[in-house]
C-alpha cells in the first residue's frame, strides 16, 4: 500500500481538508461504512486541538497492512507547549472549543488504537483504526505469493 497524505494545519479550511483526505484514505483502503466516517470524526477532534491550542500543525495519514489485516494511521502534529495533563485532556467531558464536543477522548473512543506523546517541545497523536482482511482474500494473497 504505503499511502501517505499530509495536511499542514493552519486554519479550519485545512481541517475540511484534512477530514476529506482521510476519508478518502479510509474508502480506499476498503474501510466499510461507517468507518470512513468515525475516522473522518476522530481527524477533526485532533485537527481541531491543533489550531486551538498551537495555531497550526500538521496531519499525516498513512496506509497500513499486515498479512492479516489493513489499516489506516492518523498522525497529528504540533510544536506547542505540550499538554500538562494528559489525563485531564483525555477526561470525557474535556473538547477543544468549537469542535465536534467529543475532544480526545472521542477520538480515542472512535479509533482502535490511540497515543499521545507530549513534551514542551510539542504534541504527537498518533490514532490507528484496522480492519481484519477477509479471510479469503489472505488465502489468495499467500497463493499469490506462493506462485
Amino acid at each position: 500500500m504505503g499511502d501517505e497524505v499530509r495536511v499542514p494545519i493552519d486554519s479550519d479550511a485545512d481541517l475540511v481538508t484534512a477530514r476529506a483526505e482521510g476519508r478518502a484514505m479510509a474508502e480506499r483502503l476498503g474501510f466499510p461504512r461507517p468507518d470512513p466516517t468515525l475516522i473522518a470524526t476522530a481527524i477533526s477532534e485532533v485537527a481541531r486541538n491543533v489550531i486551538v491550542h498551537v495555531g497550526h500543525g500538521e496531519i499525516v495519514l498513512m496506509s497500513l497492512e499486515d498479512p492479516k489485516r489493513y489499516g489506516l494511521a492518523v498522525i497529528a502534529r504540533d510544536q506547542g507547549a505540550g499538554i500538562r495533563d494528559v489525563e485531564a485532556a483525555l477526561g470525557a467531558d474535556q473538547s477543544g472549543r468549537g469542535g465536534l464536543g467529543l475532544g480526545l477522548a472521542g477520538a480515542r473512543r472512535l479509533m482502535d488504537e490511540f497515543e499521545i506523546d507530549t513534551s514542551p517541545e510539542g504534541t504527537t497523536v498518533t490514532m490507528k483504526k484496522w480492519r481484519l482482511r477477509d479471510e479469503l482474500a489472505i488465502l489468495r494473497e499467500e497463493r499469490r505469493r506462493r506462485a
